[in-house]
């Protein structure tokens, strides 16, 4: 999500977070200004969720991962590099985008490369290349919802301990204590810390599933290249 469309994304978190807040129930509401912040983390957790999962859908091409690559390796045990670079092409996706450089470069190289051993490494070094441009894409805004997710507990623990002072001020008073700012406080600081675990938890969980899904893609790119590879070289020799 580049700065053009989060900023927007942003300011809209906030309006919408302030007026929930506005139009909370009362035992909402009583946990105070502070819940405008603990809101906005949690649509922006909720935003950042939405355009990973969109994100690593692409990723995954138009069809499943075990059907391309097993027309991938056919056409290549079957020396049709053209017809495999297409296959790429036509899946689209992390995985396919991956190989079919490495491909490509190839069928380029094929008939001026001085030997087998450069045409393999030119092969490598443009899997290498393009794995290295794939990779951001997996794991942009990751850092952002990790950090999205300890802001939360942050503003939750803030919001506990002004709640806390608020109460501890209202018994602090001569006499009886004020019930209504006991209460006040009270709610304040359960209701923030309520939101913000909320947030945290989710926050936590995305970022690890996003991040085992991003290393399976990394995995599987790295194990089909390298499957590419072998098949080139014993074609290339045979």
């Amino acid at each position: 999500m580049n700065k053009t469309i989060l900023i927007p994304v942003f300011v809209l978190s906030v309006v919408v977070s302030w007026i929930i807040w506005i139009n909370s129930p009362a035992y909402i509401k009583q946990g105070g200004p502070l819940l405008v912040v603990g809101l906005t983390c949690l649509f922006l957790v909720l935003t950042f969720t939405f355009e990973r999962f969109l994100v690593l859908w692409r990723a995954g091409g138009r069809s499943g991962a075990p059907a391309f690559l097993r027309t991938m390796k056919e056409s290549l045990q079957a020396g049709r590099i053209e017809e495999a670079v297409e296959n790429c092409k036509r899946q689209g996706g992390c995985l396919a985008n991956v190989i079919g450089a490495g491909l490509g470069r190839y069928h380029a190289f094929q008939g001026s490369a001085k030997d087998r051993d450069s045409l393999i490494n030119e092969t490598r070094r443009a899997l290498r290349e393009a794995n290295a441009l794939e990779s951001p894409l997996l794991e942009r805004n990751l850092t952002a919802l990790s950090t999205l997710a300890s802001i939360a507990t942050l503003v939750g623990l803030l919001g506990t301990t002004i709640g806390m002072i608020r109460s501890f001020r209202a018994m602090s008073h001569a006499g009886a204590p004020d019930a209504t700012q006991l209460a006040l406080g009270i709610s304040e600081a359960l209701v923030n810390t309520a939101l913000g675990l909320i947030t945290a938890i989710l926050g936590t969980v995305l970022y690890n599933y996003f991040t085992a899904r991003v290393d399976g893609f990394n995995t599987q790119t790295e194990e089909t290249a390298y499957e590419v590879l072998q098949l080139l070289e014993n074609r290339k020799g045979a």
